[in-house]
């Protein structure tokens, strides 16, 4: 009997049209929250070993054609290295890598900043495999009237809130106390220094001034395991927390308790610390990537456990010991700030001051 011939034509149509969505996307990017022109100088840095790394080589070349292109596995370190310090102040450098790039003791995207440079950082692409890919490539669709409008909003509305709740379908997570200065991932760079990071773009957050002022429950639908991976149980599992810590929890799978049990073992308790505003429109509880980094843009409340906050010090916790810091998200139904509800159907509520 013989096999019939693969239909590539159905492949073939499905990559003419992510990567001509993604072109659009990355075109947007550029002008509109990197303001890089595509005559500008430009260098893309990419490996091929996944679906997603070449449909956005190929959107790349198309936004910057007159950019060179480096196949990071074709060269060596040190000719990665050379040409990066080829490059004038200004420039922009773009890296896309199915996992991440080792340059040794070289920690790519801070020291380009450090020489003035642009970057633009795709990393772990190889972890979003088939329709996640299609999530991701919309995930880079750039909207300055949301992103900026509404960011800005919600920056202003956390930095003058006195207290939060978020409630999470029935349950409560109260934050009895101002918060932190928000800091914005939303493709607004003026003012900052550095212009870039790694992408996609869409966070607000903070976390309480006085962690101890964190009491409640809250029903969590998916955490970071320990290879950085998206988990997903087949229910929510709800946590107890008391004075910033997480004391019981109910309905916790065995991946779940051992997460905590890890954290407890090297750092006593768990506290809760980050709480994130994602803003990305792109990911949702149905739509998801296994990437928990690029999962982090989501539409919706994030946490994070473990006393490791790098942007925050707080007085109890000495930075050598805090090691962890681990992403859940919150099932999101209603988030308050003071007693204005700034979140509710899946979206937030805040207009532009």
């Amino acid at each position: 009997m013989t096999l019939p011939e693969p239909d590539t034509s159905r492949l073939d149509a499905i990559n003419a049209a992510a990567t001509d969505v993604a072109a659009s996307n990355v075109a947007d990017l550029l002008a509109l929250a990197i303001c890089h022109r595509p005559d500008e100088p430009a260098l893309v840095v990419c490996d091929t070993r996944s679906w997603l790394n070449v449909v956005l080589t190929e959107a790349y070349r198309r936004a910057l054609p007159q950019a060179s292109v480096i196949d990071f596995d074709a060269v060596t370190p040190d000719t990665v290295l050379a040409t990066f310090a080829q490059l004038p102040a200004g420039s922009l450098v773009v890296l896309i890598q199915s996992t991440s790039f080792r340059l040794e003791a070289f920690r790519i995207r801070i020291e380009l900043f450090k020489r003035g440079l642009k970057v633009i950082e795709h990393v772990h692409l190889s972890r979003m495999p088939g329709v996640q890919g299609l999530h991701y490539i919309a995930s880079l669709a750039y909207d300055p009237a949301y992103y900026r409008g509404v960011g800005h909003a919600l920056k202003a509305r956390i930095d003058r809130a006195r207290h939060g709740m978020v409630d999470s379908g029935g349950e409560q997570l109260v934050f009895a106390s101002p918060f932190e200065s928000a800091k914005l991932n939303i493709g607004d760079y003026s003012g900052m220094n550095n212009i870039g990071g790694q992408f996609p773009l869409g966070e607000v957050f903070t976390e309480a001034q006085d962690l101890e002022a964190v009491n409640g429950r809250v029903r969590i639908f998916v955490f970071g395991d320990t290879h950085f991976m998206v988990n997903r149980p087949e229910s929510p599992i709800t946590l107890i927390i008391e004075k910033g810590r997480v004391t019981g929890t109910e309905n916790a799978t065995p991946a779940f308790l051992e997460m905590l049990d890890i954290i407890r073992a090297h750092e006593g308790e768990v506290w809760v610390r980050e709480l994130g505003f994602g803003m990305n429109r792109a990911f949702s509880r149905e739509l998801l990537v296994n990437d928990i980094g690029t999962y982090e843009r989501m539409c919706g409340i994030h946490l994070s456990l473990g006393a490791k906050h790098g942007v925050y010090t707080k007085p109890q916790f000495k930075r050598k010991d805090a090691r962890y810091h681990v992403d859940i998200f919150a099932v999101t139904e209603a988030v308050y700030l003071d007693d204005e509800r700034v979140y509710q159907n899946g979206a937030w509520q805040l207009q532009p001051d």
